[in-house]
């Protein structure tokens, strides 16, 4: 195991289960959260800023929930760049709008930093077994050379291309997720609405053309009433789908079916269930649906 020293900001839901992971793997791990008690919950050294980590650290990771959180951490007065050495490499774990990912990348160049975008995919769950996938933009070699800080946390990092690649990655999937979240979650009460038994339902999906994610991992919990607590929330999840459609707004593509999750989750937030888990989607449909809960 390599002995450099990894430094992590951000240490909620997703970054405190990587560090653990890091942690648990024999490697010393310097964390700042702004929730001081989080360091400590996690097995990391508590750093007092952002300035400490960058100054302890061989290579930094983050994991913040979204870009303007990113560009403070990474351009404020004490942040980031302004403490950062030369042939240092960061590493940006965030679902992070690639434009933004890809302007940082250069303010790192001109100070001879790697600046590394690493999209993550597996929820909470994946993050707790080491088995996350990941999707990764920038520099082939700086990439080679910071594998085994992945190795504990995840069980693919597929190196897409160029810096911003990773990020981009990571939002198209967001979308295809959000989509069958939000199609399966209306489907399902429409089904329980019908009189139908949900098991078979949902076994004739797995076996059907309707097969996606949900139906696979997530709605077999859902219908007996486990919503499998800790992962996307509602907001974040809407998040997701706005950065998506500015994503696709910028490559000139059409976004024809955004209309359908924007609506599903923005509702969720609207109706109380903005800081559950994403699943949580399927009791707001149920609420507008007459009160309809998938167990009784």
């Amino acid at each position: 195991m390599r002995k450099d020293k990894a430094g992590f900001i951000g240490l909620g839901n997703m970054g405190g289960r990587m560090t653990r992971r890091l942690v648990q793997a024999g490697i010393a791990v310097i964390g700042f959260d702004t929730d001081s008690s989080r360091a400590a919950a996690c097995g990391a050294d508590a750093a007092g800023s952002v300035r400490d980590v960058v100054a302890g650290a061989d290579v930094v990771l983050m994991s913040l929930p979204d870009s303007h959180v990113v560009e403070a951490v990474v351009e404020g007065p004490d942040g980031v760049l302004a403490h950062c050495r030369a042939g240092q490499v960061v590493v940006d774990l965030s679902t992070a709008a690639a434009s933004s990912t890809m302007r940082l990348h250069k303010l790192f160049r001109d100070k001879g930093v790697h600046y590394i975008d690493a999209g993550i995919s597996g929820g909470a769950a994946a993050a707790e077994k080491g088995t996350l996938t990941l999707m990764i933009g920038g520099d082939a070699d700086a990439v080679e050379s910071v594998r085994w800080v992945f190795a504990p946390f995840s069980a693919k990092a597929l190196h897409m291309g160029a810096s911003g690649a990773g990020h981009t990655t990571k939002l198209l999937n967001n979308f295809l997720n959000a989509v069958s979240l939000a199609a399966t979650a209306e489907v399902m009460v429409a089904g329980k609405k019908a009189g139908l038994d949900l098991h078979q339902l949902l076994d004739v999906l797995n076996s059907s053309s309707g097969v996606n994610f949900a139906t696979q991992n997530r709605f077999p919990y859902i219908v007996d009433g486990n919503y499998l607590e800790g992962g996307l929330t509602n907001k974040l999840m809407t998040k997701d789908v706005v950065l998506y459609v500015d994503l696709a707004r910028e490559l000139g593509v059409a976004t024809l079916n955004a209309a359908g999750p924007m609506s599903c989750f923005g509702l969720a937030t609207a109706l109380g269930y903005g800081d559950k888990i994403s699943n949580r989607v399927v009791d707001a449909i149920g609420d507008v649906s007459g009160g309809v809960r998938l167990k009784d």
